[in-house]
């Protein structure tokens, strides 16, 4: 199965589309990447999920990526002694640490680490921003406040702190277990809630030993402003614009989300953005213009992959929905303007050897007849410098490692090929050349580049290029033992 285009699509799995059938739909539309989202289901539901995307894996023959999605903290008060109050802007609320039922003027708010952290003239957003509160005076076990939205407030609704950097660990004791269950488990990337500061991200790197990439989710304020750091320890970042929007003016999200990826792009990080992309389309068969504008728009700004949330787990059209970001896709990409967009937008980066290879692959490609890039990755390094380069010829990637392959499901425009390992580059030239013209890419009469790091099987040596005919009678002329 190949795809033709380069973004990739996440599709989150829940109650409606936990079947083989259901599942193996969502990736014949077009469905890279499936997420499983650790806030529902149980460990059970989870597993049976895992084990279904591995079974359409062995019988579609395809790398398909797997992203375990951690809940994080859950800042929420407490319970009132009616089923709702009513907050009146102006009014006065008090949040505290009195396990007492709430009233019209006070609950408990069960988080003393909010209340450290907390100043005057600091905003509290309640249930996703409907209430906002602003602190008048507060201690170590309360918080006095003045309604500034009013609205209707009821029990555990989430709390949001936008304005401080709170002392809360991005894990909580659940999410290490989940952690650990989802790395036995063997998921390929691990997307991590709550993101404040670096040391959230090479926390949760550590618990991984390994077993999974790390992907950050900027979704707070804070992670925003020391976004340069995070992204440095992070293998992939997610554009959470639904925190975001809570959190920060609605109207900034668009700025900030163009920063971030841009940011992604120029560090050769997959990004993904997500969150509301095809928001109507859990309730109908058809998503709107502005969906279809906003799904368009990250496809132009350059990222890797676009996520679809409740419209596949809980929506009444999953496979509809992943068909349509399919075929936005597919417009953009064919769109003459896309390239001039992401041929604008492109970094040039030349500090390394390995940089100035992938970037001399595309300029060659681009210049000649090349049909393809064949990179060699043993961990998806190389592919995803190439992907930096954004090339308008596909992207092979060559591993002999499935984890590998799998992870890089969520890079752009990697295409990912199981090969034998290599020790020769004669070799790995004609395993590139085999997997070209068997996976339709090329013909014999063809030409592709090759690119791969001698010695073979070393993290980051990418130091070697070649054009090669795709007829194999040829390479003994051309290519050295």
């Amino acid at each position: 199965m190949k795809r033709l285009r380069n973004v990739k699509i996440v599709a989150t799995l829940g109650p409606a589309s936990s079947s083989y059938e259901m599942i193996r739909a969502l990736h014949d539309a077009g469905a890279d990447v499936f997420r499983l989202n650790m806030s529902h289901g149980t460990h059970d539901d989870i597993r049976k999920r895992h084990e279904i995307i591995r079974k359409v894996e062995a019988d579609t023959g395809r790398p398909i990526g797997i992203l375990a999605d951690l809940q994080g903290p859950k800042l929420r008060v407490g319970v009132f002694a009616n089923p709702s109050e009513e907050l009146v802007e102006g009014a006065r609320f008090r949040l505290d640490l009195s396990p007492k039922p709430g009233d019209a003027t006070r609950v408990n708010l069960p988080h003393p680490e909010i209340f450290v952290a907390l100043e005057p003239r600091a905003s509290l957003l309640i249930n996703d921003g409907k209430i906002r509160l602003l602190v008048d005076d507060c201690g170590k076990d309360f918080a006095n406040c003045t309604v500034q939205i009013g609205g209707t407030i009821s029990n555990r609704k989430g709390v949001n702190v936008p304005d401080v950097v709170l002392p809360v660990a991005a894990l909580s004791e659940k999410d290490r277990v989940d952690l650990e269950f989802a790395c036995e488990l063997g998921v390929d990337w691990l997307a991590l809630s709550f993101v404040q500061r670096p040391e959230d991200v090479t926390e949760a790197r550590h618990l991984a030993k390994g077993r999974a990439a790390i992907l950050s989710k900027i979704e707070k304020p804070a992670a925003v402003k020391a976004y340069d750091a995070i992204l440095q320890v992070s293998d992939g970042i997610m554009v959470a614009r639904g925190d975001l929007g809570v959190e920060l003016p609605v109207y900034s999200v668009p700025p900030i989300q163009k920063r971030l990826v841009r940011g992604a792009r120029a560090a050769a990080k997959p990004v993904i953005v997500a969150t509301q992309m095809l928001e109507s389309m859990i309730e109908s068969p058809v998503p709107t213009r502005a969906e279809v504008s906003d799904v368009a728009t990250a496809i132009y700004e350059g990222a890797d992959a676009v996520m679809l949330s409740a419209e596949s787990a809980a929506g009444k059209y999953p496979v509809e929905a992943v068909t349509t970001m399919h075929n936005v896709a597919m417009s953009v990409e064919k769109d003459p303007t896309y390239q001039s967009i992401i041929e604008a937008s492109r970094v040039i980066r030349r500090e390394t050897i390995a940089d100035g290879i992938v970037a001399a692959a595309r300029e060659i490609a681009e210049a000649t007849n090349i049909k393809a890039i064949c990179c060699f990755s043993q961990t998806g390094t190389t592919a995803s410098l190439v992907a930096r380069e954004r090339p308008r010829v596909p992207i092979i990637a060559l591993t002999p490692l499935m984890s590998s392959a799998r992870r890089m499901a969520l890079t752009w425009g990697a295409y990912c090929v199981i090969t034998e390992p290599q020790d020769r580059f004669k070799g790995a030239v004609i395993a590139a050349i085999r997997a070209a013209r068997d996976h339709g890419f090329a013909s014999e009469e063809d030409q592709i580049v090759v690119t791969a790091g001698v010695p073979f099987n070393v993290k980051g040596t990418t130091n070697i290029l070649r054009v090669a005919p795709c007829d194999e009678r040829l390479i003994s002329r051309v290519e050295p033992e």
